[in-house]
């Protein structure tokens, strides 16, 4: 595998790559740890391009400033941050989610040649949160995805700094991305996640909770199916962290229509040029980048 990998990895980064066992794990687990594969300087300019972002400084701006999550300081500052589409806007952040380490370890995971930016997400939690509300609801990505075709799509969480299970990381429920039953997973903005886990084991389900503690520099992965959260900030400092959603190579746009018979649309389709077709191009390069190509 190792002579088809994009030659802009060093030999230090090519050790760094997922084994086949690490691939065989993530297939029957739906999530993987990586080593350190991140410098500090690379996560320290990230860390500036998003002080710079929430000062409202935008080196770029979008088609659209509706239909996606977008935190404002009017929303109030000791709330959780979520915002959207950031590299896009921002050359820090963007020079981060196009290391091409990122985008060659997600290749190995999901099998796939070409690996393509679908979303991110600058996520702030604020220190000392003792009522919870800084705990982000089980929900699995493609449930919010359900216009791409693909079911191999996946996420990886990169924190900016080390992060313990006090400072509210990212938390996984193992192997559920093997269950059935669960298109529905939406609970983003639901704080109680011993309620929600409560519901999934009286469905039959075991349920086993694997928070993301990692050391800066480290970022984990999970398939888009894999049921996850994150855990209140209970520490003195600030959560901060970027989620970066990637697309395979097979991954196209289809329309979708909910139980309530209305056409799905995702911000996505808004952000991108057309196909002949009409439908949206989930392959422009403006919008949807290759971070990764072994062609």
């Amino acid at each position: 595998m190792v002579s088809t990998v994009n030659t802009k990895l060093t030999e230090e980064q090519l050790a760094l790559l997922p084994t086949e066992d690490d691939i065989a794990f993530y297939e029957e687990h739906g999530w993987y740890i990586s080593k350190k594969v991140l410098s500090d300087e690379i996560i320290e300019e990230a860390i500036r391009g998003s002080e710079r972002f929430y000062n409202g400084e935008r080196d770029r701006t979008l088609p659209v400033d509706t239909g996606f999550t977008n935190w404002k300081p009017e929303d109030g500052y000791d709330v959780v941050r979520n915002n959207e589409f950031v590299s896009l806007q921002n050359r820090e952040l963007k020079n981060l989610v196009m290391q091409p380490i990122i985008g060659a370890i997600a290749a190995r995971l999901a099998r796939t040649k070409v690996i393509r930016l679908l979303d991110d997400q600058l996520v702030y939690k604020p220190p000392q949160n003792p009522d919870g509300k800084s705990a982000v609801g089980w929900h699995a990505d493609k449930a919010y995805w359900s216009t791409c075709t693909s079911h191999n799509l996946l996420t990886t969480w990169i924190p900016f700094h080390n992060c313990d299970e006090s400072i509210g990381p990212l938390v996984v429920l193992d192997g559920s991305h093997k269950w059935s039953g669960i298109q529905d997973t939406r609970f983003f903005n639901n704080h109680n996640l011993d309620d929600m886990e409560q519901n999934f084991r009286g469905e039959g389900r075991k349920t086993v909770r694997v928070p993301m503690t990692l050391e800066k520099g480290q970022i984990s992965f999970h398939h888009c199916w894999t049921i996850h959260g994150s855990l209140p900030n209970y520490s003195n400092s600030r959560r901060l962290a970027l989620a970066i959603h990637l697309q395979d190579e097979e991954n196209r746009y289809q329309e979708f229509w909910s139980k309530q018979g209305k056409k799905v649309q995702i911000a996505d389709e808004l952000m991108c040029r057309k196909l002949p077709n009409g439908n949206p191009d989930f392959s422009d390069p403006d919008v949807f980048p290759i971070l990764w190509s072994a062609r």
